[in-house]
C-alpha cells in the first residue's frame, strides 16, 4: 500500500468480496485492515460502490472502509422474482453486511438514498452506530407533502415490478457512448468522468455493446423510499445514539422529487429537530458543489469527513 500524508491511494483497495445472502450475494469493496474501526459506505439510488472510489483515498488510512452495492445495483445479485424492492429490505441488507463482518460497532457514510437507509438503520439498531455521515442526504425522508401520494407510489411499484417480470425482455444493449449519455442526462449533477466511473461497475460488456447491471424492476426512488411525518421524524431522531454529520451541498437536492427542490422548509425543520434533540452530537456543514460533490470534487468534503471520523469517541469493530 502506498501512502502520502497518511491518506490512501487506490492501491489500498484490499479486495472485492461477495457476501452470501438467500437470493445470491451482496458485492462489497474493501479498503484497509479489518483490525481498524469500520466505516460502511452506502451509495445513492441506482448508483453503486464506485461512488466512493475518489473519496476514500483522501480519508484517514487507519480505518476499515467497506462500500457495498445494494441489491439490484452494481455487482450485487438481483432480488428473486416476486420479491419487491423496498426501503426496509435495503436496511436489512446493511445488517446482513454487518453480521458477515461480525462488527459490534461501526460508522456509516451514506450519500443521498444511502443516507436515508443508513439513518433508518442507525435508528433501528442505535447501539451499533457510533457516527452517521450524511452526504447531501437526510437520516429519514421527511414528508414533503407526499403523504397523499404514497398509495399511488406503492401501486406504481407493484405494477412496474409485475410488468417487468411478465415482459421477460432481454436487457437493452447500447454502445458505451449511448449508455454514458443516458446516465449524464438522468444525472445532471454528475460529471462525465464520474459517470464513466459508475458505469465501470454498473454495466457488463457483451458482444454488441454494454448492458446495465441494475435490476429493471427498480423504478422511481419515491416508490421505495419510506416517507415519514414530522411527528415520526422527531420520534425516530430521539432513538439515534450516533453522532451525526450532515454535509449539505449548496447546489444539491432538497427533495426526492426534484420539482419540490425550491421548498426548503423541510430541510429547516430537519436541521432544527436534529439540533434540538442531538445537541452537540449534530453538525451541519455546507459545502460548495452539487449533489455529487463527493465524486466530482471529493477534496471539498474529505477534510470535514476526516475530522469527524477521527474525533472521539473512536471504537473498534470487535468486542
Amino acid at each position: 500500500m502506498q501512502r502520502e500524508n497518511d491518506r490512501f491511494y487506490l492501491t489500498g483497495l484490499l479486495s472485492e468480496l461477495k457476501l452470501a445472502v438467500p437470493w445470491g450475494h451482496i458485492a462489497v469493496k474493501v479498503w484497509g485492515s479489518q483490525k481498524n474501526p469500520p466505516v460502511l459506505c452506502l451509495h445513492g439510488w441506482l448508483d453503486n460502490a464506485n461512488s466512493f472510489d475518489r473519496l476514500i483515498p483522501l480519508l484517514p488510512q487507519d480505518f476499515h472502509y467497506v462500500a457495498m452495492d445494494f441489491g439490484g445495483h452494481g455487482l450485487s445479485s438481483h432480488y428473486n422474482p416476486g420479491f419487491p424492492y423496498c426501503h426496509q429490505n435495503f436496511v436489512s441488507e446493511v445488517q446482513r453486511v454487518v453480521t458477515a463482518f461480525k462488527w459490534t460497532r461501526f460508522s456509516l457514510l451514506g450519500h443521498s438514498f444511502g443516507g436515508t437507509v443508513g439513518g433508518m438503520y442507525a435508528c433501528i439498531f442505535p447501539e451499533m452506530v457510533d457516527k452517521l455521515i450524511l452526504l447531501d442526504s437526510t437520516p429519514f425522508l421527511l414528508d414533503s407533502n407526499e403523504m397523499e401520494h404514497i398509495p399511488l407510489y406503492r401501486r406504481r411499484n407493484i405494477e412496474h415490478m409485475l410488468q417487468v417480470e411478465a415482459s421477460q425482455k432481454p436487457p437493452k444493449v447500447s454502445s458505451p457512448e449511448e449508455v454514458l449519455q443516458r446516465t449524464l442526462n438522468n444525472n445532471s449533477h454528475l460529471s462525465k468522468e464520474c459517470g464513466e466511473l459508475l458505469l465501470q461497475r454498473g454495466t457488463t460488456q457483451v458482444a454488441t455493446g454494454l448492458v446495465l447491471n441494475r435490476d429493471r424492476r427498480l423504478s422511481s426512488p419515491e416508490n421505495s423510499f419510506d416517507f415519514v411525518s414530522k411527528e415520526m421524524f422527531v420520534h425516530l431522531t430521539r432513538n439515534l445514539q450516533a453522532n451525526v454529520l450532515l454535509i449539505k451541498a449548496t447546489e444539491g437536492y432538497y427533495d426526492v422529487r426534484r420539482a419540490n427542490d425550491e421548498k426548503k422548509e423541510p430541510l429547516f425543520f430537519m436541521v432544527d429537530t436534529l439540533n434540538t434533540i442531538l445537541k452537540e452530537r449534530f453538525q451541519l456543514v455546507k459545502v460548495p458543489g452539487n449533489h455529487y460533490v463527493h465524486m466530482n470534487k471529493p477534496h471539498v468534503v474529505a477534510g470535514t469527513i476526516s475530522s469527524f471520523l477521527e474525533s472521539q469517541p473512536r471504537t473498534s469493530s470487535l468486542l
